[in-house]
């Protein structure tokens, strides 16, 4: 069974910092494409960024200059390096990886408030 585990959420002050991880020890993640979604209260799921396997980035144009996504192929895991957070990025965060299936993880949630 493939299994995403994510890490790294949690509550920060705004214009703080937060790194998430996303590790599998199921699925090869630099093989495949990888994103990070997320899902706030009330709101539809939506893009944040993703990697491709040849390492191209896109971002959502919410986050672009803030948001970091990358991968550590020894560790099969892909972060999301987050920035100057605002409260408007409170949401759950979620790994997603597309190998022949889209998997997700769990969620980790993260709160921006003062």
């Amino acid at each position: 069974q493939v299994q995403l585990v994510e890490s790294g959420g949690g509550l920060v002050q705004p214009g703080g910092s937060l790194r998430l991880s996303c590790t599998s020890s199921t699925i090869t993640i630099q093989r495949n494409t990888a994103a990070w979604y997320r899902q706030a209260p009330g709101k539809e799921r939506e893009f944040v960024a993703g990697i491709t396997p040849g390492t191209d980035t896109r971002y959502a144009d919410s986050v672009k200059g803030r948001f970091t996504i990358s991968r550590d192929i020894i560790k099969n895991t892909v972060y999301l390096q987050m920035n100057s957070l605002k409260s408007e990025d409170t949401a759950v965060y979620y790994c997603n990886v597309k190998a022949g299936y889209s998997y997700w993880g769990q969620g980790t949630q993260v709160t921006v408030s003062s």
